[in-house]
């Protein structure tokens, strides 16, 4: 099974549920839980970043809409009504689905399937997301967002003000993964022989900052900035648990 195909059976059900309410009368789910499906799927294709804004909220509010949209006494323009709503949320989530092989950023070549950093492994996945549904030129400069988020996550779990911040001088904030991570790498590799790891997770921290800003990111770029980042965490997550 595909990360998508949970997100395309819940919109075909709430879809099915909706039409067999406007039509034959033969749904399987009441008035309450028709508010509690489409909050549901609402929810759930936000945090993809796809688009997704009904003029009802349940069942009731359905039938007042098509009331009040020549939806009276005709089953086909209620079928209409859902059609528009929901044939391009399936066409989004089908397009995301076929390209994902294809497109799906980088895997750790550790056999763990998540860091056991609960704030990082939630901030990586919400960029593999969004990564996968990027489409436009804004959705990349997002992904770019996505990936300093990541690198903010990481400094809040590798930097430690008592070892790595000096004496005197105040501790950097949370957005200053630069030097945050930066700090943490040149304690954990200090010397000569350890110089283009040190140099390693600079550039890839240095890369993502300049995806969120830069005024021609594309999927090939962000896409690097992304596979970049995670490289970054699973480095990072290496380091803290093999001395």
């Amino acid at each position: 099974m595909t990360r998508w195909q949970p997100q395309i059976a819940l919109t075909q059900f709430v879809r099915g549920q909706y039409n067999s309410y406007g039509t034959d009368g033969r749904q399987q789910i009441n008035d309450v839980e028709s508010r509690e499906v489409l909050r549901s799927l609402r929810a759930v294709l936000r945090r993809q970043g796809v688009e997704f804004d009904p003029q009802w909220s349940d069942f009731p509010s359905f039938r007042t809409y098509w009331n009040a949209h020549e939806g009276r006494g005709s089953w086909q323009a209620r079928r209409d009504m859902l059609a528009d709503l929901f044939d391009p949320v399936l066409a989004a989530l089908e397009t995301a689905q076929d390209r994902a092989s294809g497109n799906e950023v980088a895997l750790p070549v550790s056999p763990r399937s998540e860091l056991g950093w609960p704030a990082v492994d939630e901030h990586i996945e919400q960029l593999r997301q969004r990564f996968a549904t990027a489409s436009t030129h804004v959705d990349y400069k997002d992904v770019g967002n996505r990936c300093v988020g990541v690198l903010e996550a990481l400094s809040a779990v590798v930097y430690d003000p008592a070892v790595h911040c000096p004496d005197g001088k105040p501790q950097p904030p949370v957005d200053k993964t630069d030097i945050r991570i930066g700090a943490y790498i040149d304690q954990r590799l200090p010397g000569p022989s350890n110089e283009e790891l040190r140099g390693l997770v600079k550039k890839a921290s240095a890369l993502s900052h300049k995806m969120k800003h830069s005024p021609r990111a594309d999927r090939t770029t962000t896409g690097i900035a992304a596979d970049a980042v995670i490289l970054l965490a699973n480095i990072l997550r290496r380091l803290r648990q093999e001395p």
